[in-house]
């Protein structure tokens, strides 16, 4: 009878254990940063239907998940995947097939390059980008004598590296009817003696932009997957894109539809009013894969070139104001329609002109209107009593290499007191509850390890300055990881479906060559992205 008995217990308590959950993956004994509202750590997760299913200790996620796809990660530390808030992910793939002039210390290599270019990949438009004469002995703006001599019958374009200015031959100014008395709003063609110098700074470079060959579709398609393939590695999952036109954001959705492209991308639309009047009336447009819920203003031009539109005249340039590349009564007007639908208005502000001049737009028109979550992109120079206007729920997206690589000069161009609030990523933070960190790719490096460095180090990857830039403006590792997954998501209105490891979340997450919050600052920036998952597969 006793044998019987407990038998019987035994099948009871078979009959009350709880069978466990079939996942399509599970991954244990991990060093998981779930960046949760308590910013929680975990050591597993289940994925099932490409969202996250269960998160919590390797042996609880063992007890209530079975799986064919069983990942052990030997205590690799994991992160939600990673969301550059600020980049331009179709100019990078486009960047991949023009002269890459990154890093030339001086005009003369400027030169060398785009000869072995051309001689290898004979083109009828040279064009090329990525030059900064900041970084030449003589920091100068260069002049066209050599390429004219180089190139006198094929026009050459080759843009700086901000993409606010520009270089061309005399056969590329014929081309676009550009003279030394052309004038275009929102910039400048700079002359020498009363001559062409062939350099451009906004405005006028849109002449030269209309002559330019555009891309086929093989070509947009070629460069599209190209970039993902570089974010990916990098262990990006999102990507915001800061303006594109219609026909790449469709040609983006044909290309997840039919998953040639798997990488999910936040579209700011260029806020041209062709573009206006056709996404304003369909409203927004969003899929897993794709958001188009936002348009992308230019406020002013950059720094670098001294197109930034400052309140002062520049320290080094007596006289010099920079520019607003679109008028402040266009950028009014434009945040006016934009208030009136659920879009966006996300504007490009660099000087602290530029900067008061879009605060003041988005107050004026989003009052009574909560939680619109506008974005100043860049908010890179501001004026100390307007730091508040981020506390009216102005998001700053900001870019932290951006720092590290103007830290340099940016005294020279600004003066000691008004670079007190440049690159001010605390202030603002303390301001605004939120910010969303990105790169500016291809402006700077797709490497988002930079960019986590810049934030907590604000050093260059030489260790200078030995105690940092600006330190009263840096941020701490665990702000740092918010800003490049659930605040960037949360800008992006999007915080609900990714940013954190969560249940019901995408699976997306990127796994860790070491524990970027624990590992010495300085090795930092040789953080490796092991792997990266979107919807639970890697890629």
């Amino acid at each position: 009878m006793k044998q019987y008995l407990l038998i019987g217990l035994g099948l009871l308590a078979l009959a009350c254990e709880t069978p466990k959950e079939k996942a399509d993956l599970i991954v244990l004994n991990a060093n998981v940063y779930t960046v949760d509202d308590s910013f929680s750590k975990a050591s597993a997760f289940a994925v099932k239907d490409g969202k996250f299913v269960g998160v919590g200790t390797t042996d609880v996620i063992k007890e209530q998940y079975t799986s064919d796809n069983i990942m052990d990660v030997g205590g690799k530390t994991i992160v939600p995947g990673l969301i550059d808030a600020h980049c331009h992910f179709y100019g990078l793939g486009l960047n991949q097939q023009v002269v890459d002039l990154t890093g030339a210390t001086s005009f003369k290599e400027i030169l060398e390059r785009v000869k072995a270019f051309q001689e290898q990949n004979p083109k009828d438009f040279i064009v090329g980008r990525g030059w900064d004469q900041n970084n030449w002995e003589v920091k100068e703006f260069p002049t066209k004598e050599e390429l004219d001599e180089l190139f006198p019958d094929t026009p050459v374009s080759l843009r700086r590296i901000d993409g606010h200015a520009l270089i061309a031959n005399q056969k590329a100014l014929d081309m676009a009817g550009i003279t030394k008395t052309t004038k275009v709003d929102g910039g400048e063609v700079i002359l020498k003696n009363g001559e062409l110098t062939g350099v451009l700074v906004d405005g006028p470079m849109g002449l030269i932009d209309a002559i330019i060959p555009a891309p086929d579709k093989e070509t947009k398609i070629r460069a599209l997957k190209k970039a993902e393939e570089l974010c990916l590695d990098y262990g990006l999952t999102t990507v915001n894109d800061a303006g594109l036109g219609r026909s790449t954001i469709a040609l983006i959705d044909s290309l997840q539809q039919t998953g040639d492209l798997s990488i999910r991308v936040y579209a700011m639309v260029s806020a041209s009013q062709e573009n206006l009047d056709y996404y304003l009336p369909k409203g927004i447009i969003k899929t897993d894969k794709l958001n188009v819920g936002s348009f992308k203003v230019f406020g002013d031009g950059a720094l670098g070139s001294r197109g930034a539109a400052m309140r002062e005249p520049y320290s080094d340039q007596p006289g010099h104001y920079g520019a607003m590349v679109t008028s402040v009564a266009t950028i009014e007007d434009i945040a006016r329609q934009i208030s009136e639908s659920d879009y966006q208005m996300n504007t490009h502000a660099i000087g602290d002109s530029a900067n008061i001049a879009v605060f003041r737009a988005y107050k004026n028109v989003l009052e009574g209107k909560p939680d619109r979550r506008w974005k100043i992109e860049h908010a890179q120079i501001i004026s100390p009593e307007d730091f508040d206007y981020f506390s009216d729920g102005i998001i700053p997206s900001v870019q932290p290499t951006h720092a590290t690589s103007d830290m340099y000069w940016a005294g020279d161009r600004l003066g000691e007191e008004r670079l007190q609030g440049a690159y001010a990523y605390k202030t603002m933070l303390n301001k605004a509850g939120t910010i969303a960190l990105g790169t500016d790719f291809p402006v700077e490096q797709v490497n988002p390890f930079l960019t986590f460095y810049s934030a907590v180090a604000r050093k260059d990857v030489n260790n200078y300055p030995e105690n940092g830039f600006q330190m009263k403006d840096a941020l701490s590792r665990e702000e740092t990881l918010k800003g490049m997954t659930i605040w960037a998501a949360y800008s992006n209105f999007e915080e609900a479906e990714k940013g954190s490891i969560s249940v019901d979340k995408f699976a997306d997450f990127t796994i860790l060559s070491d524990d970027i919050m624990t590992v010495p600052l300085e090795e930092i920036p040789n953080i490796k992205a092991e792997a990266t998952f979107i919807d639970g597969k890697t890629k």
